[in-house]
């Protein structure tokens, strides 16, 4: 059994997809571990720290020609051309809207897992990549608005006078928005938190934020079973608009984190907001690559308008490229656990971890919610 780790192809992506206390995880399992020369650099993972616990440094094709591949991006066609028939890939795959980059994998005849589908269920916590990825995205979010901000966040009492303390405002209330009202609070910042899903409040107010939102009865059903934010109406969202514009007026930092599976993401803030924010604010808008929550967010950039900064970098995860390496090959390694057993590659087809991730199998798209339109 050969687990192959290929560096990551996108110059934009510098994560890698084990780290040496993964791989050392993997020989213990019985797996030969052959990771591409490099494939961790951008991490800060050296070929020789792989060597050193087992694993051999080989080529792209060599990495490539494995019964397991693990990713952190999904395969390109290119990619796919050196993998073997039956071999099983699994990565962060990006499936919705890429019906063609799905029909690749297929043609390939691997099996495709979708690390980002995994349930949400206690046995698959472990497993998160989401969750794990969110977590520093949120963090960083909020060392981003630092540095762009022109002041300091926390209030300061010098011989000179006090420094007021930076107002933030988070918006949506996951793993993401979580961790970044935490790390502006750790940074002084007085912060307030919004969401449309009811059970956010309580996790907001034990933080030490304060939570804002129109609490009437559509804010109370407004969850869905898996635990992500309903798509509101559009009388709902006239109000929490009003509220909100009316507070992001007095907000010197602004982080939207809101993200509706398989949809763009949802508007949140407009020109006439941002209009209203002093010049030297700063949005960070870590919705970008979905479509972005604020209006003016350009993907990749940091775009500046009536002297409001608009943060919109890229994989804001893979900012900190060793700390989400590390998580996600964790994420990874625990996946395996559930596909080999004994010292064995053997996939329990029917485990309900497996059936909501794996995407292709044996030349087709297998996945519910995939299907090619007309099929049956």
């Amino acid at each position: 059994m050969k687990i192959g780790i290929p560096a990551e192809v996108d110059s934009g992506e510098p994560r890698v997809a084990a780290t040496p206390e993964t791989a050392k995880r993997f020989i213990g399992l019985g797996a030969e571990v052959a990771v591409e020369s490099g494939a961790g650099a951008s991490a800060g993972i050296l070929d020789k720290d792989y060597e050193a616990v087992g694993a051999k440094i080989v080529s792209t094709k060599d990495a490539a020609n494995a019964d397991i591949v693990l990713k952190v991006r999904r395969p390109s066609k290119a990619e796919l051309a050196n993998y073997k028939a039956g071999s099983i890939v699994i990565s962060i795959m990006d499936p919705y809207g890429n019906e063609a980059a799905l029909n690749d994998l297929a043609k390939a005849k691997v099996a495709a897992f979708a690390m980002e589908l995994m349930p949400r269920i206690t046995r698959a916590q472990v497993m998160d990549v989401l969750s794990s990825q969110a977590n520093i995205a949120g963090y960083r979010a909020v060392i981003d608005a630092a540095f762009e901000y022109g002041r300091a966040l926390p209030m300061m009492m010098t011989p000179a006078g006090t420094v007021p303390a930076a107002r933030a405002f988070i918006m949506g209330v996951g793993v993401a928005g979580l961790q970044a009202i935490a790390t502006a609070r750790r940074l002084g910042a007085i912060v307030t938190a919004t969401d449309v899903r009811p059970a956010t409040k309580e996790q907001v107010e034990s933080l030490g934020a304060k939570f804002v939102a129109v609490e009437d009865e559509e804010f109370k059903q407004a969850e869905t079973s898996g635990g992500y934010a309903k798509e509101m109406s559009k009388e709902y969202q006239a109000k929490q608009a009003a509220l909100v514009a009316s507070h992001i007026a007095k907000q010197d930092i602004v982080i939207t984190t809101a993200l509706i599976p398989g949809r763009p993401a949802p508007k949140l803030i407009t020109k006439a907001m941002v209009e209203s924010m002093r010049p030297g604010s700063v949005i960070v808008d870590l919705a970008v690559e979905r479509g972005g929550n604020c209006e003016l967010a350009a993907p990749g950039k940091v775009a500046v308008h009536n002297g409001v900064k608009i943060v919109g970098h890229l994989n804001v995860a893979g900012r900190l490229a060793a700390t989400s390496s590390a998580l996600y090959a964790r994420n990874l390694a625990a996946f395996l656990d559930v596909l080999i057993k004994e010292k064995q590659l053997n996939v329990p087809w029917d485990d309900e971890i497996v059936k909501a991730t794996l995407l292709t199998r044996d030349g087709a798209v297998v996945h519910p919610n995939f299907q090619p339109k007309g099929a049956a």
